[in-house]
C-alpha cells in the first residue's frame, strides 16, 4: 500500500490489468501453441485451430480447446497427435513465458464452437425452408 495525499492506495505490480492473470496466460498460451502447431508439421494437425484455453487460477492445468476443418470424425486422431507432441509444446511454452511453472496441457475439441455452428446450420435451413414456401 502506498500513501497518497494522506490516504492509502493499492498499487499493483506493473500497473493495472483488466482481466485475471489466468486469462492473460491463456491468451499467451494460445498464441504459442498455435505457432508451435505450424512448426510441428504433423499432417494430422494441418487444419487444427486453437480456439480457446482455460487455465486454472493456480496455473497448474490448461484445457486447450480446438476446432478442425476435418470435423468431429477426426477428433481421435487430433487428440492423439496433440498428446504425442504435448511435451514439445510445453517445452516451447516454458522457453517463451516467464513463469515458475508451466501448466499441464489437456486437449479437447471445442464443443461450444461446434454447437454454435450447428445452431447456425439449423437457423439457415429454417430460413431457407421458409423462403421456399
Amino acid at each position: 500500500m502506498a500513501r497518497q495525499g494522506g490516504r492509502r492506495t493499492s498499487r499493483g505490480s506493473g500497473g493495472t490489468h483488466r482481466y485475471p492473470r489466468s486469462a492473460r496466460v491463456g491468451e499467451t498460451l494460445r498464441e504459442i501453441i498455435a505457432e508451435e502447431l505450424v512448426k510441428i508439421g504433423d499432417e494430422r494437425l494441418e487444419f487444427v485451430t486453437v480456439t480457446r484455453i482455460d487455465v486454472d487460477d493456480e496455473l497448474n492445468r490448461a484445457h486447450v480447446y480446438y476446432d478442425s476443418l476435418s470435423g468431429p470424425e477426426s477428433d481421435e486422431l487430433i487428440v492423439e497427435a496433440l498428446g504425442e507432441h504435448r511435451v514439445r509444446i510445453q517445452g516451447s511454452i516454458g522457453r517463451q513465458i516467464r513463469a515458475k511453472k508451466t501448466p499441464i496441457l489437456h486437449f479437447a475439441p471445442d464443443d461450444v464452437i461446434r454447437a454454435a455452428e450447428r445452431i447456425d446450420e439449423i437457423l439457415r435451413a429454417d430460413r431457407d425452408g421458409v423462403a421456399e414456401d
